[in-house]
């Protein structure tokens, strides 16, 4: 399942600088998003970096719907064509994706976008505060570039759009358990039940390993090493088997794929399920586990 130099999905902040003033310069998109708060827009216009794009992860990252899909349900192709073209993505164009919170947020982007067909997409590694750290100039006020021609490519199936990374479904999800490697990237005490402070019900799907994502980041929000990285996800099982990613809406589940895509594998043998905790637990005909086993 591995497949070379993972870390190649990070920059760094002198690094990204450069490439800004350089004669190809990336499209910045800025995705800061947290549960429960509300001023990530706010937190941009005050300091942001030179010419990133703001990305509302509620209203474009995402679809929307009844809750017994989820949360964050994937946004349509055409709804994330849209989007790109207002953040003024261009064919070709490496896009840079960034929050302030480990990246937990600009994982989504990050993998909303390679699952429409574009592969140059990095993540600052650290965010803006890494960025800030290292001395670098930010910005105020509101990014309005000309608009984008970039192309999502998704196929139409007969369960629905199909991108370039692969998904399960709410059904797939109990085999994914039984047949693989189900990872869930929520935090610990609510893997086990002991709180659960958005959706209708605790637990976790069952047969699924607990894996919160804050164990692939340093205290200062960095991805872990490669090689750190790799003894994290081999020691939760994943070597030689179909591995399976879900949180509470598909938000850091992303992020968990990013963290094994930087570890050296391949995101595109890596299911994500969008529907995640959020839609399992609307229905309350499926189990729920409790207790730090798979159960």
């Amino acid at each position: 399942m591995l497949y070379g130099a993972g870390m190649s999905l990070l920059i760094q902040p002198a690094d990204l600088a450069q490439l800004l003033h350089g004669e190809r310069p990336p499209a910045v998109l800025d995705v800061r998003w947290q549960l429960g708060r509300s001023d990530g827009h706010e937190q941009y216009l005050a300091a942001h970096i030179p010419g990133a794009v703001y990305v509302d992860l509620d209203s474009e990252l995402a679809g929307h719907g009844h809750a017994t899909g989820g949360r964050h349900p994937l946004p349509t192709a055409a709804e994330l064509q849209r989007a790109a073209r207002r953040w003024g993505l261009r064919t070709g164009q490496p896009v840079v994706v960034h929050d302030a919170a480990g990246n937990g947020a600009a994982a989504r982007a990050w993998w909303l976008l390679r699952w429409a067909g574009i592969t140059d997409v990095r993540l600052l590694d650290g965010g803006l505060h890494a960025w800030q750290t290292a001395g670098l100039d930010v910005a105020s006020g509101e990014e309005l570039p000309p608009p984008g021609d970039v192309v999502v490519d998704v196929e139409r199936g007969p369960d629905g759009e199909r991108g370039h990374l692969p998904t399960l479904s709410m059904a797939d999800v109990a085999a994914a358990a039984r047949e693989g490697v189900l990872l869930d990237a929520r935090a610990g005490e609510r893997y086990r039940g002991e709180t659960e402070p958005i959706d209708p019900r605790a637990g976790h799907i069952p047969g699924a390993i607990s894996a919160p994502t804050t164990e692939n980041l340093d205290e200062a929000g960095r991805f872990l090493s490669a090689d750190t990285l790799r003894q994290r996800f081999a020691a939760l099982g994943v070597e030689g088997h179909a591995v399976a990613v879900y949180c509470g809406s598909g938000v850091t589940a992303a992020h968990q794929i990013a963290a094994m895509a930087a570890a050296g594998y391949d995101p595109a043998r890596i299911a994500l399920y969008p529907g995640s905790w959020s839609q399992w637990s609307n229905h309350p005909e499926l189990p729920a586990a409790t207790g730090p086993e798979p159960g």
